[in-house]
């Protein structure tokens, strides 16, 4: 474990003294989040595109009841999640695990909590077909429903050029909108130098995380663990102690993690490691939705991950800290969406 030069801060909070140790903020490990992330070569990014990626997330008509879009499970006016244990798909079916949230995900290696697409724009297929998510039959149909509407038919052309409308460039599009969705925090602007940045409490709880040992997974840029190639991610398991009464209590074993997507049994219970960022906003917590407060998945974390029970006040102080990870939200308005004309496109079912 890498040790830290020692700054001593001693505050004075309502009278008392209270001190805590600080390490340097360029030895702290994590590193500021861009403004904007890089467009892959194979995808640059454009406004034309964003405009059409952004009209694609927020259309039901993706879906096949024309209930169910992007962001019905990924909100971005809110947390970029949809705030439930498990996301409802299209005809109420519920989803197996809970969503996360759409923003930064620009910056992961690996896509879902399984990891089993690589990039926004592999995962921006996978729910279209889903039959409890987006439920349309296969990616063909989507296509076929989207060249029944002139205005994207038009869109297309313009973007990627004359009859160029195909799964791959509807999820470029999509991706191309997900990349904006980039959320910069007060504790990007202390890991600039801003000290002011974060208030004592909050100061005081980035000491009690490293005194702790969390930042032995959640670190990094997104504070998931070290910046990694696409396809690959920093995997950790979870739960790693078995003992523990939270692992009864919140069903955390019933999931077998990333060994559904890859069908091998040694990555049973493994994870991608879930972003910190906005995290104060994305309740429930964990794959399966099962924690409903902050407060409480701070303790499970620390005894089925570091087997530590930790004190009501190192509980506190690091909820403090999460809330100078909740980022600026994206400046947002709804798109209008391409008109049909005289029909509908999904059906009574």
């Amino acid at each position: 474990m890498k040790l830290f030069p020692i700054l001593l801060i001693v505050l004075t909070i309502t009278g008392s003294l209270i001190a805590y140790d600080l390490p340097p903020i360029k030895e702290l490990p994590f590193e500021a989040l861009p403004t904007k992330p890089l467009s892959p070569k194979d995808n640059p990014t454009t406004k034309v595109k964003i405009e059409l990626g952004k009209q694609l997330y927020f259309d039901p008509r993706l879906s096949i009841d024309g209930t169910v879009s992007c962001n019905s499970c990924h909100h971005v006016f809110g947390s970029g999640t949809d705030n439930r244990a498990l996301s409802i798909g299209v005809r109420a079916q519920k989803g197996g695990r809970s969503s996360p949230t759409v923003f930064n995900a620009a910056f992961y290696s690996v896509q879902f909590w399984d990891g089993r697409a690589n990039t926004l724009e592999d995962q921006a297929k996978g729910p279209l077909t889903n039959p409890i998510e987006m439920g349309m039959p296969d990616h063909a149909s989507v296509v076929n429903r989207l060249m029944t509407i002139p205005g994207y038919v038009e869109s297309f052309d313009q973007v990627f050029g004359k009859a160029q409308l195909n799964i791959d460039n509807v999820a470029k599009a999509i991706a191309a909108f997900e990349r904006t969705l980039i959320t910069p925090s007060p504790f990007d602007q202390f890991l600039q130098g801003n000290r002011n940045a974060l208030n004592d409490s909050q100061k005081k709880g980035l000491a009690t995380i490293l005194e702790v040992g969390c930042t032995s997974c959640h670190n990094g840029l997104l504070m998931n663990g070290p910046e990694m190639p696409i396809g690959e991610a920093a995997w950790q398991k979870f739960p790693t102690f078995t003992d523990s009464e939270y692992v009864q209590k919140y069903d955390l074993l019933k999931d077998k993690g990333r060994a559904d997507a890859t069908k091998n049994e040694e990555d049973a219970h493994f994870y991608r490691v879930p972003t910190w960022r906005n995290i104060s906003l994305t309740a429930p917590y964990f794959h399966n939705g099962s924690v409903k407060s902050l407060e409480e998945a701070v303790r499970v974390m620390a005894k089925v991950q570091l087997n530590k029970t930790i004190t009501d006040e190192q509980v506190q102080s690091i909820v403090a800290f999460l809330g100078s990870l909740t980022g600026e939200l994206p400046k947002m308005t709804l798109p209008k969406l391409p008109p049909t004309s005289g029909t509908s496109l999904v059906g009574n079912d």
